[in-house]
């Protein structure tokens, strides 16, 4: 008898019985198949996976061969007629200074300016002993007024609405994306002179200062687009500009839908959850279509409340009557003068708000978002980077550790669980369609662990010949735990239905 009350031998089953527990059975050698599973064998040996097709093997061994190969220069080329047009430019532009007066100029509209110059450039080329006909000098024409009025070479790029994001890579790299594809734009500076003077332009315009003191400067156009610019010594290419360009029409959830970016259920769960001022955060990547998320549940906001928006760079342009838009200020020369996001809640706060929304937020102000969803300003909203709901909530807790502030963890963690209500995932993914890839809840608190339950997400099922990724977007079927939020705004039967 052993210690464990059983006779010795094999299990107390007799000499040639076979043991209770398995053994390991040997592989078949020399094939792709192991050896046949025993009936009764608690350890049955998987199958083996089949093996992909060759024809597939080889055509991705082909890519990367190709993309290992492949040579590029990265340098943008102007067509003939526009790099004529733009030498002659450098020509004409300092003769017709010495004709207009900057002052009298200023008060002028581009078209205005237009017809007042006409008569003038036209002097200045026969001048020159320069010929050209009425397409090469409205070219002309363009391209001058671009230089004194506007923002130069980056003028055409700003007014094609299928761009919606450029960089300039010093004077003579610039980069656009088109449909979610970067491309390279035929954009060149006649020198890093050139690009600094309409950088310096673009943030002027914003009260900011850019020079080798404050090498880094953010600002927005007044179309709403945010900008950022990094100077020498700060960039090694030369002055670059990176432009996010913001659509003219406002898009909404609706929009979004019908774009492929989320299901008729997502849309509606999200159109709920902006309606009865659940808090939302909305975590995803560079260029994901985060501010543009925000924008379109705004358009659920009530056009009653009143709404404050607070950002280190107004970017947000909100689809809500009474909404008051707060900007941060950086400090001056001497270092003094900064106005904070926390400063900004903290007055925001005196200005009875029904909602505080905040832009991006990167650092300890996560902790001043907080505040603003614990003081009953119910429907707050922010955005974050972030690569999934999950890393959204460790992100937060991260940047609240960032700061001043003497908090333990744990009581982070359960304010930020007591908090935040919905998070929503929005990914661009590698075909360039941005897609809102999961709508996560925040349930609360199981010991130190902030506990989630996923309401949606989207999985990925095959690619198409021409790239394009195919998915679907599928309900987790659970039970919304904010469904007691939705029932007081008489929403909780068609919340449920949503979620369902």
């Amino acid at each position: 008898m052993t210690a464990f009350g059983r006779r010795g031998g094999m299990g107390g089953l007799g000499q040639g019985a076979r043991p209770a527990f398995g053994v390991a059975k040997p592989l078949k050698v020399g094939g792709d198949v192991a050896a046949a599973p025993v009936p009764g064998d608690p350890f049955p040996l998987p199958a083996p996976e089949p093996a992909a097709p060759q024809n597939l093997r080889d055509d991705a061994m082909s890519r990367l061969a190709d993309r290992a190969n492949a040579v590029h220069d990265g340098q943008s080329e102007q067509s003939g007629f526009e790099a004529s047009i733009h030498k002659i430019k450098e020509q004409v532009l300092p003769r017709l200074l010495e004709r207009v007066d900057p002052e009298a100029a200023a008060t002028l509209t581009k078209d205005e300016l237009s017809e007042e110059f006409r008569p003038i450039i036209m002097e200045v080329l026969a001048e020159l002993k320069i010929t050209f006909n009425r397409r090469e000098q409205f070219a002309l024409e363009k391209v001058l007024i671009d230089e004194l009025l506007g923002f130069g070479p980056l003028e055409e790029l700003l007014n094609d609405p299928d761009i919606s994001d450029i960089m300039v890579n010093g004077p003579n790299q610039t980069y656009i994306e088109k449909k979610g594809r970067l491309q390279l734009a035929p954009t060149k500076f006649r020198d890093e002179q050139h690009l600094f003077q309409i950088a310096q332009r673009i943030v002027n315009q914003v009260g900011r200062r850019v020079d080798q003191t404050t090498p880094l400067a953010d600002a927005r156009l007044k179309d709403g687009s945010r900008v950022n610019v990094i100077v020498p010594p700060l960039s090694l290419r030369g002055t670059a500009i990176s432009i996010r360009k913001f659509s003219e029409k406002p898009i909404t959830i609706d929009m979004l839908k019908d774009f492929g970016s989320m299901s008729d259920k997502m849309a509606t769960a999200l159109k709920i959850a902006g309606a009865c001022r659940m808090n939302v955060v909305i975590s995803g990547g560079t260029g994901s279509g985060k501010t543009t998320m925000l924008n379109a549940l705004s358009k659920m906001i009530d056009p009653g409340e009143r709404v404050l928006t607070i950002e280190d760079a107004a970017e947000l342009r909100l689809q809500q009557p009474h909404w008051l838009p707060l900007e941060t200020r950086p400090p001056n020369l001497e270092g003094q003068g900064a106005i904070t996001i926390g400063d900004l809640v903290k007055n925001a706060l005196r200005m009875r708000p029904d909602r505080i929304i905040l832009g991006e937020i990167r650092g300890a102000e996560c902790f001043d978002l907080l505040a603003a969803m614990n003081t009953g300003h119910d429907g707050s909203m922010c955005t974050l980077h972030a690569n999934s709901p999950r890393e959204c909530l460790g992100r937060m807790e991260n940047m609240i550790l960032m700061g001043d502030i003497k908090i333990p963890k744990e009581a982070i963690s359960r304010q930020i669980a007591e908090s935040v209500d919905i998070i929503v995932q929005v990914k661009r993914l590698r075909d360039g369609s941005r897609r809102t890839t999961n709508i996560t809840e925040v349930i609360g608190m199981e010991g130190d662990v902030i506990v989630t339950q996923e309401l949606f997400k989207f999985e990925y099922l095959d690619e198409t010949d021409d790239g394009k990724i195919i998915g679907e977007y599928r309900s987790s079927g659970l039970r919304p735990y904010t469904l007691e939020k939705a029932r007081q705004f008489g929403f909780d039967q068609a919340f449920l239905e949503a979620c369902l």
